[in-house]
């Protein structure tokens, strides 16, 4: 990720599960949302999470030899970037081209979010917990 510029790395959440994404797009999210977060299954491997309600999509991120793809690419087939910033840029400015992707038109900064909100929803994860909100 330190490859990557200011603006992958201002929507980069590290490791967090899906349960908190989710709640992270809910709370501070509309429809078109996204962030990424580090796969929880695939080592090196990044989730593209975006809000399209009433769900949340995520789209594995992976790289191979001839870059950065989206593993979900339901054309067919994989597109490959230099950087993941270049991935999301195009997916972003190509919305009606990727059928199946859901739109990526607002990344969710962290500095949007408060930490402490992220570190008990962590928590709260970790030890099974579940929040209730009203």
């Amino acid at each position: 990720m330190e490859t990557e510029g200011a603006a992958v790395r201002s929507i980069y959440y590290g490791r967090i599960g899906s349960k908190v994404t989710e709640k992270l797009l809910e709370m501070f999210g509309r429809d078109g949302s996204f962030l990424l977060r580090d796969s929880e299954t695939v080592p090196g491997a990044y989730c593209l999470c975006v809000r399209k309600a009433p769900f949340v999509h995520t789209y594995r991120l992976e790289r191979d030899g001839g870059g950065w793809y989206l593993q979900e690419d339901l054309r067919g087939r994989l597109l490959r970037f230099g950087t993941v910033e270049s991935l999301i840029d195009h997916y972003g400015s190509h919305p009606t081209c990727h059928q199946g992707v859901a739109p990526l038109s607002i990344p969710l900064d962290r500095a949007m979010v408060p930490s402490n909100w992220i570190q008990g929803l962590v928590y709260m994860e970790m030890n099974g917990g579940s929040s209730q909100s009203g």
